[in-house]
């Protein structure tokens, strides 16, 4: 995720958000991952199996990691996606991630960060019934 232009992780934002247009506009233009992580995180298991067909299996593992999915966050360390791995527990909120992101001057993350935790904490967003 730390190599996507600062714009691309804008419209992944939008994307998270249900813009059709942003998340179209991602698939047709070069980064249909991110379209399908922004799905995956929004509960869609049809996503999280394009993302392990088309070789994404750390995206499907940070999505895993974001609801604390067991072994997923093991997953990513041990498969030095340690970013992330830090990214994923600053989606649960935890202080010590963010403040990395923070320290760092990574706002974009803080952003997306609280955005997915929003998602994740919805009322409307339950784990075990993940749907479209």
């Amino acid at each position: 995720m730390e190599h996507y232009p600062v714009k691309i992780l804008l419209a992944f934002g939008e994307a998270l958000d249900s813009n059709q247009l942003i998340d179209q506009w991602l698939r047709e233009n070069g980064y249909p991952e991110l379209s399908a992580l922004a799905s995956a995180i929004r509960g869609n298991t049809d996503a999280i199996q394009w993302l392990m067909k088309h070789k994404f299996q750390h995206l499907a593992a940070f999505d895993g990691a974001i609801v604390n999915e067991p072994g997923t966050l093991d997953w990513l360390i041990r498969f030095n996606y340690r970013f992330l791995a830090t990214f994923a527990l600053a989606c649960q909120g935890r202080p010590e991630a963010l403040g990395w992101f923070q320290a760092n001057d990574l706002q974009i993350f803080i952003s997306l960060a609280q955005k997915i935790k929003r998602i994740t904490d919805s009322k409307e967003f339950n784990f075990y019934k993940r749907n479209n």
